[in-house]
């Protein structure tokens, strides 16, 4: 559930960018070179780079960083199933997005433009409504689900996301629904129809799947707003004000359904607390900031892979650790979600969206633009 990310990051650093701008205009004055892609390192002959040479370091960085953000993004779900099962769900959640939020926060506001980009009550106001649709509503949701529906088909129905953005979207007046499009629609509700109430599955699993789907729809809003929302300019900062807000408003809802009141603290497992640990410290930091490092190093398509990856690393992990079952309906459903997502944006008539070109284009200004650090 992190599609919401990809445009925040692409608005990385706008306020502070003329100081690289300008060490970069001093390297190409004096540089003889023409300038090198995404792929190779200064330097570097396409086709002889040596073992060592910097093309090659960066290449092996770019997979370093892709597979950490396939592997730890798609463990999440696993990471929450282990955590739940001693820890009540919502304040999991809750403890794991305050800590991740006051760290990260903590770090990135004195970074940057920090006289012209000074978080105030508006932009608090707005991190928290995104806060409380993305982590609260959506990463809050999924937390409470995965007490009845396995954490494959939790991956697998939260990959429907960019669907509902799509139609979300297209009410707020942002995209218009084409026929391709619309057929991818109707393809993911089908596939999400499979995956809702399988064969022999009982209540709790259908009331588990509409919450995570309902976390879905959250998330999906909370991605539309946060495109017109007065957020802070820089993305790690405002990130971690929305964590801030998330885990306040989870606190709440926790408070309200009784759960601390069941929690006790010697029939917590050390595995829950582990994967807690591994959700603040892998999931929340670590993999985003691979994720911010791709943004500024590699073409937008490929830092977005992560979406398409992360629900069969969902399966796999769940049928391997935990002994999930994957029945022939969980394979078709997710694979039809899979597809329809797909084809919602790779339709001609989303591509040319204002959105989507909006992705594009600012993804290139922030790539032309940001010093090229490793």
């Amino acid at each position: 559930m992190n599609e919401y990310y990809m445009e925040k990051m692409l608005q990385q650093r706008q306020r502070d960018i003329e100081r690289g701008v300008a060490r970069r205009q001093l390297i190409d004055r004096g540089a003889t070179r023409p300038r090198e892609s995404w792929a190779e390192g200064p330097g570097s002959v396409p086709g002889q780079a040596g073992p060592s040479s910097p093309g090659r370091t960066r290449l092996l960085s770019v997979l370093l960083a892709l597979g950490t953000l396939y592997i730890v993004w798609g463990s999440t779900y696993l990471g929450i199933r282990i955590a739940i099962h001693t820890i009540p769900p919502l304040l999991m959640a809750s403890t794991r997005f305050a800590i991740a939020g006051v760290l990260l926060y903590a770090w990135s506001v004195r970074r940057g433009d920090i006289a012209g980009d000074r978080p105030g009550q508006r932009q608090w106001i707005a991190a928290a409504i995104v806060g409380v649709l993305l982590l609260a509503g959506g990463n809050g949701g999924v937390s409470w689900g995965e007490q009845f529906v396995s954490s494959g088909v939790a991956a697998l129905l939260v990959a429907s996301v960019p669907i509902w953005m799509v139609v979300f979207a297209h009410f707020s007046g942002d995209d218009r629904i084409s026929w391709p499009v619309a057929a991818g629609l109707v393809m993911g509700i089908a596939g999400v129809a499979l995956l809702v109430q399988p064969a022999g599955a009982g209540t709790n699993h259908l009331l588990g799947s509409l919450v995570i789907l309902g976390a879905a729809f959250s998330w999906a809003a909370g991605s539309v707003y946060a495109r017109r929302a007065f957020l802070p300019a820089r993305p790690l900062v405002a990130t971690g004000m929305e964590m801030i807000a998330g885990s306040v408003a989870l606190l709440a809802l926790s408070v309200m359904t009784g759960e601390p009141g069941k929690i006790r603290l010697a029939q917590v497992s050390w595995q829950s607390v582990a994967a807690l640990g591994y959700l603040v410290v892998f999931g929340s930091l670590l993999a985003f900031s691979a994720y911010v490092w791709l943004l500024r190093h590699t073409p937008t398509a490929v830092a977005g892979t992560y979406a398409f990856v992360n629900p069969a690393v969902a399966v796999l992990l769940g049928a391997t650790f935990v002994g999930e079952v994957l029945t022939p309906r969980i394979l078709i459903g997710g694979a039809v979600i899979i597809l329809a997502v797909v084809l919602v944006f790779s339709a001609p008539a989303l591509r040319r969206g204002t959105s989507w070109r909006l992705l594009v284009k600012r993804g290139r200004r922030v790539q032309k633009n940001c010093p090229d650090t490793a």
